[in-house]
């Protein structure tokens, strides 16, 4: 059912749709369209919206128009009071969603909608703020990682972002720093640099994490910038005084991660405990009263370099549990440790002849020579100290194996002359031989018949000789071409000497006689025999440097019989001995040479008299000649076993 409203208005003036004000037409229009797709939403549950009204108006207020079109349609309209707005209008045949349109187009009007309930009210543009524009941050990155910035007053927060966004790398500025105004003047300095001292000229601090961001810090309470030792921007704490009564002292920690650079004079050392320990962020317990004052100045060491350093030579110590630092008196059960240290490659009776007397104070050291182990007991510092001492000392020993090879050439040749005769207990056959040497018996018969010729042809008739009477002719020349060689093998330790002896021994005997005076006068003879020795005895000592070259120490003697010695009495010997000091590399062939001797003998019996007379002397005597030369080539091998 169509309900139609007649309202007869008389029309003040008429209603010029084109005059009223032109606005931003495209915003305007978004905007009633926007109402419109909301009054038809409406609609569906409202049905008054969709109903046709005939509208004659002139000089009506909205309020009493938008009544009367809330009546006639069953509408639930809702008109803002402060509305002042008088309507004179002609509208035929129209339903009611296009007229409220009409009136929020024509006079600027807003229309809400909660529920059913249309809310009519003047129109309110949004204040539009002005569309801020940013400074430009005067920063440059180059090419090779350099920053360039010229900063007066600039935001912290601006700048950390084109910095960031120009280098690619990540920046993070705290939220207590938002305000934080920056000035500094910079030209193709280096990346970190730049930041570093950027932080520094306007009181701020830069860490960089171990992700490789960089992060502005304010200062914390008690902290300062200063310039170190290493000319370097760093930033100190300035600790406050001692509660304990000391005299003032000068004690500022620099943190560089977990490294400390301490200035402390006349400082108590429970108040260095705790500065050091807070500023690293390290966990301690205290067990006993640290008690006296230390100076010291060091640079970048650990809190454990420094608890370590601060302890040697007092009654303190400390060790470290599940990541927490127990420090007290060294003789507290709770500081005490004990260590298995087994060896790995030297004996304990050498190692404990190595260790320091010094190293060895308040540490109780055992031996176990069954299992070659070290038993330590003390403070963790020290065993710790004396472990890595001895672990420096426990290192593998190479073995060398030494082949020596020997090699005697010997020559030499030896004459034997002489004739001899006699008168034997029986009667002597000829024999012997007349080549390869002349050694031949002539018995009583046969030397008779050689009479007997020489008789015959001439006027002396000599006569014959007994049947027990010989002759001995000797005429022999022998010669020794004789080579020796001999290949024995030595292995030793670095540093200890192999040794090696080859030879013989001959015995002599010694004679003697005891009288022993009694009733009946008794003489003892007791013979005893003496050995003499003739040997080529050699000693080597090698040392192994660390590129493989061997230093050997050799020592040669060498001794040899010479001649016949005489009966009963010691034989003669010759000796040579010398010592060399030579380097070879690793099973490199050495040889030693020019080890020459020469010997020489002569012996003689005969006559007395006719014996030196020459030429007669060779009927009257026997003489053997002997000469010798003998030379000696040592060759040595040495080879690096590593086990």
């Amino acid at each position: 059912m169509t309900r139609t409203l007649y309202i007869i208005l008389f029309l003040a003036f008429g209603l010029q749709l084109h005059s009223l004000p032109a606005l931003a037409q495209q915003t305007k229009e978004e905007r009633i369209d926007l109402l419109e797709k909301k009054l038809v939403g409406l609609s569906a549950s409202v049905p008054g919206l969709k109903q046709k009204v005939e509208v004659g108006l002139s000089g009506v207020s909205i309020q009493e128009f938008l009544r009367a079109l809330a009546q006639a349609n069953q509408l639930n309209i809702n008109v803002d009071p402060m509305l002042s707005i008088k309507i004179s209008s002609n509208v035929t045949n129209e339903n009611a969603l296009n007229v409220l349109l009409f009136l929020a187009k024509s006079y600027d009007l807003e229309i809400n909608v909660i529920g059913s309930i249309i809310t009519v009210a003047q129109y309110s543009p949004p204040i539009v703020n002005p569309v801020y524009v940013p400074k430009d941050i005067a920063v440059k990155y180059g090419a090779s990682g350099t920053l360039s910035m010229e900063l007066n007053s600039d935001s912290l927060v601006h700048v950390a972002r084109k910095i960031s966004r120009l280098s690619g790398k990540n920046i993070v500025v705290p939220f207590s720093l938002k305000t934080k105004l920056l000035s500094g003047f910079f030209t193709d300095a280096p990346f970190e640099t730049a930041l570093e001292k950027l932080a520094f000229a306007n009181d701020l601090k830069l860490e960089k994490t171990s992700d490789q961001v960089f992060i502005f810090q304010p200062l914390a309470e008690g902290e300062e910038l200063y310039i170190n030792a290493d000319k370097n921007t760093d930033v100190r704490k300035q600790m406050k005084p001692s509660q304990t009564g000391a005299a003032p002292s000068s004690f500022n920690v620099d943190k560089k991660g977990k490294l400390l650079t301490i200035d402390a004079l006349n400082t108590p050392i429970i108040d260095l405990v705790k500065s050091a320990a807070n500023e690293t962020g390290a966990n301690y317990f205290l067990y006993s009263e640290l008690k006296g004052n230390i100076s010291t100045k060091v640079n970048n060491m650990s809190f454990d370099h420094f608890l370590t350093a601060m302890f040697n030579g007092t009654d303190y110590t400390y060790k470290v549990e599940n990541g927490i630092y127990l420090i007290g008196d060294r003789k507290l059960e709770g500081l005490r440790r004990n260590k298995v240290l087994q060896l790995q490659y030297r004996a304990i009776d050498t190692i404990m002849m190595m260790i320091p007397t010094e190293l060895k104070k308040g540490i109780e050291i055992k031996e176990f020579k069954e299992q070659n182990t070290l038993l330590l007991s003390g403070s963790s510092p020290q065993i710790a100290e004396v472990e890595a001492y001895i672990k420096e000392l426990d290192k593998l020993v190479p073995m060398v194996l030494i082949e020596v090879t020997l090699l005697d050439v010997r020559k030499g040749h030896t004459t034997k002359t002489g004739i001899s005769a006699g008168v034997a207990d029986s009667v002597v056959k000829t024999r012997g031989q007349l080549f390869s040497g002349v050694d031949m018996t002539l018995g009583a018969s046969t030397i008779n018949d050689l009479l007997g010729k020489l008789g015959s042809n001439s006027v002396f008739n000599i006569g014959k000789v007994t049947p027990n009477f010989y002759v001995k002719l000797n005429a022999l020349e022998g010669t020794e071409n004789a080579e020796i060689r001999q290949v024995p093998k030595l292995a030793t330790l670095n540093g200890h000497t192999a040794n090696l002896s080859i030879g013989t021994t001959r015995y002599y005997v010694t004679k003697t006689q005891n009288v022993f005076s009694s009733v009946n006068t008794q003489t003892v003879f007791t013979e005893q025999f003496n050995k003499v020795e003739a040997n080529l005895a050699i000693g080597i000592t090698p040392l192994v440097s660390g590129d493989d070259q061997v230093t050997l120490k050799i020592m040669v003697e060498i001794s040899d019989f010479i001649g016949i010695p005489p009966a009963n009495a010691p034989p003669p010997t010759s000796t040579s001995k010398f010592e060399s000091i030579i380097r070879a590399h690793n099973e490199d062939m050495i040889v030693l040479g020019g080890m020459e001797r020469t010997e020489r003998s002569e012996t003689g019996s005969g006559v007395p008299f006719l014996s030196r007379i020459p030429v007669i002397k060779w009927l009257f005597s026997s003489r053997e000649r002997t000469k010798s030369k003998v030379v000696t080539l040592v060759f040595i091998k040495p080879t690096i076993i590593y086990q």
